[in-house]
C-alpha cells in the first residue's frame, strides 16, 4: 500500500505521546525513552519507575507473540503476514484502550490496573515495531525517526550541494521522498494523540486502531520473511 508506512508512523506517534501524557512519561512505541526516563526517577526527578521498567517485558512480550505467531501459522502468500500482525495490534490497542477507561482518570501510576494499561500499550507497539522484521516490503522505519530525520538531512544537503553527481542527486531525492513524508505524518500524528486525548481520554485510542483495521482489510504489499528470506526494512529500537 503506497501510503502505509505514513500510516504506521502516525499510529506510532499517536499512539506514544498519548501514552506519554496519560501516563506520566511512558513511552509505548520505543523502550530507549523508558530507559532515560528511568534513569531520571532513579535521582528522584520523576515518577511512575515500575511502570516503564514493567513496560520493557511487555514490549518484548509483543515483539515475541508476532514472531510465534508468524512461525507456527506458517501464512503462506503475500499480504496474509501483515494482516494477521495489524489484527493482533489492532486487539491490544483495545485493550490498551478499555484498561486506560477503567483507571482514568489516573493518579498513581504504580498501581497494578496502571501498569498493565501500560503493558498492554508497549506490547501492541512492540508488535507494530516487529511487522518491519517478520513481513519483508519497500519501506521505511516507521515507529523511531532518529534515524529517518538524519538521512532526511543527508539527502537534503546532497540535493542542494554543487559537488553531489546528479546520479547521487536523484537517489537522495527518491529516499527524501520516502523518508520526509513518514517524519511528518510522526509529528503530525503526536500532535493529534494529545489533542484528542484532552478531548476523549482513552477512547482516542480507538482512532488508530480503526486505521488498523483499515490497513488490514485494504493493505496489498508484503510477504513474510519466512518465506522470502528477505533484508527487514528497518532496525527496531
Amino acid at each position: 500500500m503506497k501510503y502505509e508506512d505514513s500510516a504506521l508512523a502516525a499510529i506510532a506517534g499517536y499512539v506514544d505521546t498519548l501514552g506519554f501524557v496519560a501516563l506520566f512519561g511512558l513511552f509505548t512505541a520505543h523502550v530507549t525513552g523508558n530507559f532515560v526516563l528511568i534513569g531520571a526517577e532513579v535521582a528522584n526527578v520523576g515518577q511512575g519507575v515500575l511502570m516503564k521498567l514493567m513496560a520493557f517485558p511487555a514490549f518484548v512480550a509483543g515483539v515475541a507473540l508476532s514472531s510465534v505467531l508468524m512461525k507456527t501459522l506458517r501464512l503462506g502468500g503475500p499480504c496474509r503476514g501483515a494482516r494477521l500482525l495489524y489484527c493482533v495490534q489492532a486487539v491490544l490497542l483495545l485493550g490498551f484502550c478499555f484498561a486506560g477507561v477503567s483507571v482514568s482518570p489516573v493518579v498513581n501510576v504504580d498501581t497494578a490496573p496502571v501498569i498493565i494499561c501500560g503493558m498492554l500499550g508497549a506490547a501492541a507497539m512492540g508488535v507494530q515495531n516487529a511487522h518491519s522484521r517478520l513481513v519483508s516490503r519497500q519501506g521505511v522505519p516507521n515507529t523511531v525517526m532518529t534515524g529517518n530525520v538524519t538521512q532526511a538531512v543527508i539527502d537534503a544537503v546532497d540535493i542542494a550541494s554543487p559537488g553531489v553527481t546528479a546520479e547521487a542527486k536523484v537517489a537522495a531525492r527518491l529516499r527524501l521522498g520516502k523518508t520526509l513524508p513518514t517524519v511528518l505524518c510522526f509529528g503530525a500524528g503526536a500532535i493529534a494523540g494529545a489533542v484528542v486525548y484532552t478531548h476523549f481520554s482513552f477512547w482516542a485510542l480507538l482512532l488508530p486502531l480503526a486505521v488498523l483495521l483499515w490497513l488490514a482489510a485494504f493493505t496489498r504489499g508484503g510477504q513474510a520473511v519466512s518465506e522470502t528470506h528477505a533484508t527487514p526494512s528497518g532496525p527496531v529500537k
